[in-house]
């Protein structure tokens, strides 16, 4: 794991809730999620579609879709909070000290604008540097994230590249200012398996590169397990389980996490069908009390029926939500 900025961690997010108004009420979609990403780690946060991931990015980058809205909690970046800072304020922090990939390409890039005009209106915004300055550091990004002949194709249009290619100008885009911190959700989802795994090293190395921390967000835990330093697994907008990636892969403990493991294929199974999770994830407005997980558990006992458990410490750098690892029970059963 990634060590730890001696002022702390360079984000922390602290019981953070999300919440959309409706007319038949108000829908909690994150419900307290606690998590911090060091300085230059890779923070995985994996879950089903739907589990929070992607609004927990946004909500890092003020980015919130209205009606959500911060409803309790708070953000803090290198122990100073920014999510009740005005909109100019976060503007500048948003592409200055935090960086974002989106899933789709065409979200960020404008196609009515050369990538040249992009990139160097994106470091001209945040650097003090002249327009030709600009220009070559945007050329070195373009050549840094493989786009070949990076000189002659900066002047081209986003329509001109294709998928992974639009992508790699996205990762160099949100680069372009030298962020500290990197939010990609979803990044490589529209991509042929070989041009993801091209785009997950890029985006990688060059972080490192840069000591820049990475929060990746996505449904594929073969990413999070090739890519991500420690890995969060959210369900139903509760984080689940957080730890080291290794850890949770090898010996998953919260059975969200477990059922997850089961459903990834490996070369040498053997099994002729999956593991498969019953049921599904409930909509945010038919969350059961106690622990979301519970109606699709096969562990799940009294207790999670009526009363929602929050991370148990496992371990130094390891926490469940699970009554199972509640130490009062573990000595019950011993």
């Amino acid at each position: 794991m990634a060590p730890v900025h001696k002022s702390g961690p360079l984000l922390s997010v602290r019981d953070l809730v999300v919440e959309f108004p409706t007319r038949r009420g108000t829908l909690r979609a994150l419900d307290k999620v606690s998590f911090d990403i060091a300085e230059g780690e890779v923070l995985g946060m994996v879950g089903e579609s739907g589990a929070g991931k992607s609004l927990t990015g946004a909500a890092i980058i003020g980015l919130l879709e209205p009606p959500g809205r911060i409803a309790g909690g708070e953000i803090l970046l290198r122990g100073e909070r920014i999510d009740n800072l005005p909109r100019e304020k976060m503007r500048r922090i948003r592409g200055r000290r935090i960086g974002m990939v989106f899933q789709d390409p065409l979200t960020s890039l404008n196609p009515l604008y050369t990538v040249a005009e992009q990139l160097i209106e994106t470091i001209r915004t945040h650097m003090d540097v002249s327009e030709k300055e600009a220009r070559k550091r945007a050329v070195a990004l373009l050549d840094r994230v493989g786009i070949p002949a990076a000189a002659r194709r900066i002047d081209d249009y986003p329509h001109h590249f294709s998928g992974g290619m639009r992508q790699r100008v996205v990762i160099a885009l949100a680069l372009a200012a030298e962020p500290e911190l990197v939010i990609a959700d979803e990044p490589t989802t529209a991509l042929d398996v070989s041009v993801q795994a091209q785009i997950i090293d890029v985006l990688k190395e060059i972080c490192a590169e840069r000591g820049a921390s990475v929060m990746l967000i996505t449904h594929d835990m073969g990413v999070i397990a090739e890519t991500a330093d420690r890995v969060a697994v959210l369900y139903a907008g509760r984080l689940a389980e957080i730890g080291p990636v290794r850890d949770v892969i090898q010996a998953a403990e919260h059975p969200y996490t477990v059922g997850l493991m089961g459903s990834i294929p490996t070369l040498t199974q053997t099994a002729e069908r999956l593991t498969q999770i019953p049921g599904s994830m409930p909509r945010l407005d038919a969350i059961q009390q106690g622990c979301a997980f519970n109606p699709r558990c096969t562990r799940a006992f009294d207790r999670c029926r009526v009363e929602r458990p929050d991370l148990i410490a496992r371990g130094e750098e390891r926490q469940v939500a699970c009554w199972l690892y509640d130490p009062a029970k573990e000595a019950q059963d011993v």
